[in-house]
This record gives C-alpha cells, structure tokens and sequence, in this order.
C-alpha cells in the first residue's frame, strides 16, 4: 500500500493534512539493496510526524499518509526527476539541483550525503517505483484536495515537515533559529490571510516561526498551490530537536507533550478552514 487516508467521521474543515516523508515500511528487498544499515537509512525520513498529526480527523480534516519511505522513493519530487548518476539509461536533461545533489524523485543518497547503493540501479526498478507508489499517492492527494474544494468552496493542504536541527541552526536574525517553517513559495502557493493565519496557529504555542527560508516549499507546494483557484498549500517545516533524538532516530523525552502541543495548532488550523477566513478572490 502506497498511502494511507484517515478520514473524519464529522468532515467539517476544508483543511487536508498531509505527511509525504514519514513513511517506514522499510520492504526487505530495499534493504538488501542498500549499503546503509537499518539505523542510517531513516536519516532521511521525517520520523514520527504521522504520529504527531494523527489528531488531524478528531477536528473534521482527512489525513493521508506515506507508508514508503523518502530513501525509497521521494514523493515531494516530480515523477520526472531522475538522477542519471544513479538510475542506467537516463539521460541528464538540464542542470537540476536537487537532482545534482541526489535528491531526485529516486533519492541517491540519505541525509548527510551518504550513498544508498553501491552502483545504478535500473530504469525498470526506478519507473515501477513511481508507478506503483508515486502516481497512486499523488492521485490520492489532488482527490482530497479536489474533494475539499469541491465541498466548501476551497481547500488548505498543510504538507507537513520536519527538519533537522542543524538546517536551521544558522537561519536567525540575530536571535534564536526559528522552530517552524512555513513555505508558500514566497505568496505563490496560498493566499496572505491563509498564511497569516496558520502562522499565528503556530506562535499561540509560542512557537518561533520563520517564512520560507530556509524552505519555500517544494513539488507538492508548487504543483497544487493555485490560490487564485481557492486551492492553497503550506509547507510546514518543524524542528525534530523539538520531539526526537535524531542521533538515534527515536522520540525523546518531550514528544508527547510536544504531540499534544501540535494537536492544539491542527485544532485552530481546521476550525478556520471550517468558513472563518474569507476566499480568496477569483
């Protein structure tokens, strides 16, 4: 199974939450694949935010998941973003920088830079991957999205992140580094009120919040945030210091707190997306 969608047994919030990254079904094939052990292979992943938005249906908004995980197959690239230095028979097509770095829709690597395979693996491996994960997730997201939309006039996808400590370590005006990072690809992918209000849902925790820098949002941003069609998208970014030991990939001694913490943002998120904020103009 490519996905899993929790949906509200009251559909009340026009609000769709969505984790892309957090996926660990780790099949035993792509482990033997790769040259990295169990622990090293999840560097990538954003560990436990399934976990931490799984309230999300309790306030009337649906919830799709990832089961498979980032190293596997990365579901915030476009389908057509393959590396030729990791998959045989493809040709490069113009300077790409994510897919330069190995991070393509196939990731060639983990956090850190460190490789997951020893060689190439094949075109026919790479395109059954995104046949059979990619393109029934991303169907499943513009459903939901379109579902939305259709039923209360417009809808907000929070694409939901998390981000490791030391991406953001240097990201400060002088003061603290932000816990959160909104992406709407600078005002492209939502409108001014929508954001406005989801970064206030944020800081009423007394949450540092930052926009779009470090990260403006990436393909599920830019593909599906169309304001002008009442349709927005808002990348969240959260600090994994926050709840988890990313040394050892494992919740830490705040996560539950931290957990109810993120409960209380999805609850204000979802009752403004339930018709208090005003749509946006045609």
């Amino acid at each position: 199974m490519a996905y899993k969608i929790v949906r509200p047994e009251n559909a009340q919030s026009c609000v769709v939450f969505a984790s892309p990254h957090s996926g660990r079904r780790y099949d035993p094939a792509f482990l033997e694949s790769t040259i990295l052990d169990e622990h090293s292979i999840r560097s990538s992943e954003d560990a436990y935010m399934d976990q931490l938005i799984e309230d999300a249906p309790l306030f009337g908004a649906p919830l799709l998941l990832a089961c498979m995980p980032r190293a596997y197959i990365d579901l915030n690239r476009a389908s057509d973003e393959l590396d030729p230095a990791l998959v045989a028979g493809i040709r490069r097509a113009g300077h790409n920088p994510r897919v330069s770095s190995g991070l393509g829709v196939i990731p060639r690597v983990v956090a850190n830079g460190k490789a997951i395979y020893r060689g190439k693996i094949t075109r026919d491996e790479a395109l059954a991957r995104i046949d059979t994960v990619w393109h029934p997730y991303h169907r499943a997201l513009a459903g939901l999205i379109d579902e939305q939309r259709q039923k209360f006039g417009q809808s907000i996808l929070i694409d939901c992140h998390s981000m490791p400590h030391e991406a953001i370590e240097n990201h400060s005006s002088g003061g603290a580094p932000p816990q959160v990072v909104l992406g709407d690809r600078f005002g492209a992918a939502a409108s001014p009120e929508i954001m406005d209000a989801v970064e206030a849902a944020f800081q009423q925790e007394g949450l540092r919040v930052a926009r779009n820098t470090p990260f403006a949002g990436a393909y599920v941003t830019q593909t599906y945030g169309r304001p002008v069609r009442n349709q927005h998208v808002i990348q969240m970014e959260l600090d994994r210091a926050l709840y988890m030991d990313e040394r050892r990939v494992c919740p830490n001694a705040d996560f539950q707190e931290v957990r109810q913490m993120i409960g209380r943002v999805i609850a204000r998120i979802a009752e403004f997306g339930q018709g208090a904020l005003p749509l946006a103009a045609e």
